[in-house]
């Protein structure tokens, strides 16, 4: 998975990131289709979110089981 520009990062309320969200360089143009990444998490769990709620739920998945599902595209 390739990261864009499009990275979206939040900030505590002291300034400290929580989270850097990216989504594949192979999305479509308007970005209906994408789902992103979230890289500033516990290495033993991957966050993944759809792009377009950006403020909605995130779904975990096992490092594992992430790399499985990227190894089969």
């Amino acid at each position: 998975m390739n990261s864009t520009d499009d990275q979206r990062v939040r900030s505590s309320p002291d300034g400290v990131p929580l989270a850097r969200w990216r989504k594949s360089s192979y999305s479509s143009a308007d970005g209906d289709d994408c789902l992103e990444v979230n890289d500033a998490h516990d290495s033993a769990a991957v966050p993944v979110r759809d792009s377009k709620n950006p403020h909605g739920p995130a779904v975990l998945f096992g490092a594992s089981a992430w790399a499985a599902f990227v190894a089969s595209l």
